[in-house]
C-alpha cells in the first residue's frame, strides 16, 4: 500500500479523487492501492526550552544563551493533532512506500518531513511537486514523482529557518524581558524578522516626527491653456526665498512667452508583470485595503478551489513549458472573453519579460488555471479578477504614446511644459472604464496644444508657495515592499528583483510577521497607515544590537537560507554562525550597565486591535 500525505484534508480529497482512493476511512481515504491522509499544517514543532533542561523552564539571565546540543521536535499538544498523527503513524508503519504531497515549498517540506521523522518512517519516500490542484496537474505530478532526496536542501533551509527563529526568539525575548522589564508582568517579544520589521516602522515614524518643512516658491505661467514651470538648477525645487521668486515674477510679468523648442518622442509601456505573492498583496492593499494576511488567505482559497496556481511564490515569470498551455487556460476563462477580443484568433505574444526559465526555480508566477471560476465570495472575486486581468494583459500589445516636451523663454527665465498623448491604449484597455464616463481618457491622455517653435504671446504668471513634505507612513503595501528589498525604496522592477535575494522574511511569512506585530500591540492601524505604539517605539529604543534591528543584516541571513536551498551554502555553517550571533548578543546585553528600563505601558486592547478585513 502506498501512503500519500497531504497538508490539508481538502487537498487530500482532490488527490484521492484522482488516484481512485474514494473509500472514506477515519482520518484517510483508501482505494486502488493508495491510502491518502493529511496533516493540518504543522502537527509538529521544535521542542521548548524546558524539554531540553529543567533549568530552562524558569526565565533567568544566568541560563542564557540557551543552545541545545541537538534540536528535537515534538507533537503539538492538541487532541485532534494527536489523533491524526496516530492515524498517519499507523499507516506509515505498514506502508510499502510514501508520497510526500505537502505544499510545494520550504514550509510544506518541513511540515511533512517532521511528521515522517516522528512517525519513524523507514520505507522509500517520493515527492509530489505541483503548481496547481487541477486534475491534469495532479495526474502529471504523479507521473513525474521525484525521490525525496532531491529536496533535502529545501528541507535543510526550512529547518535552519525554524532553528534560527527559535534561537533568536527564545533567547532574545528572555534576555530583553529579564534585563529591561523584569517584575513588570510584560514580555518583550524579539524575533529574527519581526524586530527589524518593527524597526523599519519606528524609524519611518521618527523621520516624520522630526521632519521640519522647508518652504520654497514655484514660478509658473499659463500660456495657451497650458501650465509652464520655471526651469531650475538641478536639485532645486524652486526659489529658496519669496524675494527671489517675486523678483523673477516681476521680471517676466510684462514680457511675452516665446516657444524655443518642441520635441515629440514615441514611447511604449509594457504590460505589468504577473503577480508573485508580495506584489499581489501590495496591489490588494492599495486597491481594496485588504491586509497582507487577508490576501494570502483569499489566494490560498482560490488555489484550493483550483482557480489559480500555487500562491506562495516570489517570481513574476513563467517557464517556457507553460506557454503552450496558455491558449487552453484563456479558453477556460469564459467570463473574460469580452476582454480577449484583440488577441482572439492570433498567436499569443511570447515576451522574455514573461517567459524566462532562468527566473523560475520551483514555482512560476500566480496565474489562473483555466478552470471556470464559480461560487467565489465577493472578496475572492476581486483577487481573482486582478490575477486574471494581469494574465490576459501580458499577451496584449504595449501601450503606445507620444511624449511631448515644450521649452520656452520669458526674458531670461526658461520655462518648460510636458505632455503625453496616448496613441494606442494597448493592454491598458483591460483596465479602462466605460467610454461614457470619460474618466480613463482624461486620466491617461494629457496631450498639449500644437505648439510651434518661434511662436510667442501673452501669458499669466503666478508664484506659488510650497513646502517640502515628510516621508509617508508605511502602509501594509509599502511595508511589504520594504521587507522585500531590506528597507530600500525601489521602483524599478529589475532592481527590485535583484534585491529580493536579501529581502527579510519569505513571501509566505511576511503577512504573519505583520500580524504578530499587531497581536503584540507593537503597531496599530490608523486608516491605512501603520503606526508604532509607544510600546513598540520603546522596545526598539532599548535594542542597541544592530544584528537584531537592521533589515539589511537580516536580509543577508535570508540570502544564506536561499543559498542553502540551492546547495550553495552549508546548513551546519549557518547554524554555527547563528549560535555565535546569539552568544554575542547575550554577552553584549548582559554587559550593559546603563540604568535603562522599559516604562510601564499597557495600552488598552480596544485601541490596538485591528479590524478584520
Amino acid at each position: 500500500m502506498i501512503v500519500c500525505i497531504a497538508e490539508k484534508p481538502s487537498v487530500a480529497r482532490d488527490i484521492a479523487q484522482v488516484l481512485g482512493a474514494t473509500r472514506p476511512m477515519d482520518g484517510f481515504m483508501e482505494g486502488n492501492g493508495y491510502q491518502v491522509t493529511w496533516t493540518f499544517g504543522h502537527l509538529c514543532e521544535l521542542k521548548e526550552p524546558n524539554d531540553y533542561s529543567p533549568l530552562w523552564k524558569k526565565w533567568s539571565l544566568s541560563q542564557l544563551p540557551m543552545i541545545p546540543p541537538r534540536f528535537g521536535i515534538k507533537l503539538k499538544s492538541d487532541k485532534g493533532v494527536e489523533k491524526q498523527f496516530q492515524t498517519i503513524a499507523r499507516l506509515i508503519a505498514h506502508a510499502d512506500g510514501i508520497i510526500n504531497c505537502g505544499d510545494a515549498g520550504q514550509e510544506g517540506e518541513l511540515i511533512q518531513r517532521w511528521v515522517m521523522q516522528l512517525a519513524n518512517a523507514r520505507c522509500p519516500v517520493k515527492r509530489l511537486w505541483i503548481n496547481s490542484l487541477t486534475e491534469e496537474s495532479i495526474r502529471q505530478g504523479f507521473q513525474e514523482l521525484k525521490d525525496q532526496a532531491e529536496y533535502q536542501t529545501l528541507y535543510e533551509a526550512g529547518l535552519m529557518r525554524a532553528i534560527g527563529d527559535w534561537l533568536l526568539g527564545m533567547n532574545a525575548t528572555r534576555l530583553y524581558t529579564q534585563k529591561y522589564a523584569a517584575g513588570m508582568n510584560q514580555v518583550l517579544s524579539v524575533g529574527r524578522v519581526q524586530t527589524p520589521t518593527l524597526a523599519l516602522i519606528v524609524a519611518r515614524q521618527k523621520e516624520i516626527e522630526n521632519f521640519v518643512p522647508v518652504p520654497y516658491w514655484v514660478l509658473s505661467t499659463l500660456y495657451r491653456d497650458t501650465v509652464f514651470t520655471a526651469v531650475m538648477k538641478e536639485g532645486d525645487r524652486g526659489f529658496a526665498t519669496r524675494e527671489e521668486g517675486e523678483a523673477a515674477l516681476d521680471a517676466i510679468r510684462d514680457l511675452p512667452m516665446r516657444i524655443t523648442d518642441v520635441q515629440r518622442k514615441k514611447g511604449t509601456e509594457a504590460p505589468p508583470r504577473l503577480f508573485d505573492l508580495t506584489s499581489l498583496q501590495v496591489e490588494c492593499n492599495k486597491k481594496f485595503g485588504f491586509s497582507a494576511d487577508t490576501t494570502l488567505q483569499l489566494i490560498q482559497s482560490l488555489y484550493e478551489k483550483k482557480y489559480t496556481t500555487y500562491p506562495r511564490v516570489d517570481t513574476t515569470f513563467l517557464s517556457d513549458d507553460i506557454y503552450p498551455k496558455c491558449p487552453q487556460i484563456l479558453n477556460g476563462m469564459k467570463a473574460y472573453f469580452p476582454l480577449m477580443e484583440r488577441i482572439k484568433g492570433k498567436k499569443l505574444a511570447k515576451s522574455k519579460k514573461v517567459f524566462d526559465n532562468s527566473k523560475v526555480t520551483d514555482h512560476h508566477a500566480i496565474i489562473p488555471t483555466g478552470v471556470e471560476a464559480k461560487g467565489m465570495t465577493e472578496m475572492e472575486a476581486k483577487v481573482y479578477d486582478l490575477v486574471a486581468r494581469r494574465f490576459i494583459g501580458v499577451f496584449y500589445p504595449d501601450c503606445l504614446f507620444t511624449a511631448t516636451t515644450v521649452q520656452g523663454t520669458i526674458g531670461e527665465v526658461k520655462m518648460k511644459a510636458t505632455g503625453k498623448e496616448i496613441n494606442d491604449l494597448g493592454w491598458k484597455v483591460l483596465w479602462a472604464k466605460a467610454p461614457s464616463d470619460g474618466e480613463e481618457k482624461a486620466e491617461e491622455d494629457k496631450s498639449l496644444p500644437a505648439f510651434e517653435k518661434g511662436e510667442e504671446g501673452p501669458h499669466t504668471p503666478t508664484l506659488a508657495e510650497k513646502q517640502t513634505t515628510p516621508p509617508k507612513p508605511y502602509t501594509e503595501a509599502t511595508l511589504l515592499r520594504a521587507m522585500e528589498t531590506a528597507g530600500k525604496t525601489v521602483e524599478d522592477e529589475e532592481l527590485r528583483d535583484a534585491l529580493k535575494e536579501n529581502g527579510i522574511g519569505r513571501p509566505s511569512t511576511r503577512a504573519a510577521i505583520i500580524e504578530t506585530l499587531f497581536r503584540r500591540h507593537y503597531i496599530r492601524k490608523e486608516r491605512k497607515n501603520l503606526v508604532a505604539t509607544p510600546t513598540g517605539v520603546e522596545l526598539i529604543g532599548l535594542i542597541r544590537e544592530e544584528l537584531l534591528m537592521s533589515a539589511e543584516l537580516t536580509g543577508r541571513w535570508e540570502k544564506k537560507l536561499r543559498q542553502i536551498e540551492r546547495k550553495e551554502y552549508e546548513a551546519r555553517t549557518f547554524l554555527e554562525e547563528l549560535k555565535q550571533m546569539v552568544s554575542d548578543i547575550v554577552l553584549t546585553v548582559l554587559g550593559d550597565n546603563e540604568p535603562r528600563r522599559m516604562p510601564v505601558e499597557q495600552e488598552p486592547e480596544k485601541k490596538t486591535r485591528r479590524k478584520k478585513q
